[in-house]
């Protein structure tokens, strides 16, 4: 599930947005973990100072993250892949943003960046990598109309580069609309399923079944085997016993 995909998909985000910076041509000043100064001040404390941001704790940026970032964007309820290119485009151009290219692609209106029921109703009626994709070229185009293009561009082309594979990859490894849920356990999210991704699944999982139906069958014919190895020594014994019994009774006579 997509909640799962936070943890992989935070580590990763920090390792593009670093320790602490201030930047003179970002535009977001005194950042840490690539919280800005002003989200510090929005969400933990709204006098605080360059040193604050410096100070910060990684177990603060990842609540922020976690809070107004993930959870603001629905990351949870969005298929896998999809998840990590909309939650990694909202903390570096905004949620706003991030929000609106998601319902641009998906042909809704962009009047509002919220992911509602009928953005999740759309995603279930499309293919996952080409919503990746489409929303990574978006990503691309507006990085190159910024003026902060040439000192930031190379950078931004490896990260969103780097967020398009992983996102195809998170795609491409999704479980089958099949998979059996317990009784006891809680039902799954509804995910938009690819048949990439499917189909891969379900020809891992029929190998595994056929591998496992190959080793029980050959514990039995093993097993077989043993009980007429057995069968036979008995035998033998049984013919050696009654030679030596025939032997004494004639001698005997």
């Amino acid at each position: 599930m997509a909640a799962a995909n936070f943890s992989e998909c935070l580590r990763r985000l920090l390792a593009y947005e670093g320790g602490y910076a201030n930047h003179p041509s970002d535009p977001g000043g005194p950042t840490n973990f690539g919280i800005t100064i002003s989200d510090y001040r929005r969400y933990v404390n709204p006098n605080a100072a360059a040193s604050d941001v410096k100070a910060m704790h990684a177990d603060v940026a990842r609540a922020i993250y976690r809070t107004h970032y993930w959870d603001a964007l629905r990351c949870d309820d969005l298929p896998p892949g999809i998840d990590a290119s909309i939650f990694d485009y909202g903390v570096n151009s905004g949620v706003g943003r991030s929000g609106k290219v998601l319902r641009r692609v998906l042909g809704l209106p962009a009047s509002d960046y919220r992911v509602t029921a009928e953005v999740l109703a759309a995603l279930t009626k499309r293919d996952t990598h080409a919503i990746i994709n489409a929303v990574n070229d978006e990503r691309m185009r507006f990085l190159k109309s910024l003026k902060t293009w040439p000192t930031f561009g190379a950078g931004w082309s490896r990260r969103v580069r780097e967020v398009r594979a992983f996102s195809l990859s998170l795609a491409a490894s999704r479980l089958p609309t099949s998979v059996h849920v317990p009784s006891d356990a809680s039902p799954p999210r509804a995910r938009a399923q690819s048949m990439h991704g499917g189909a891969a699944a379900t020809t891992v999982a029929g190998a595994v079944i056929a591998a496992g139906g190959a080793a029980s069958t050959q514990a039995v014919n093993s097993l077989d085997a043993a009980w007429i190895v057995i069968g036979a020594v008995m035998l033998a014994l049984t013919l050696w016993f009654a030679l030596r019994w025939w032997r004494k009774r004639t001698q005997t006579a």
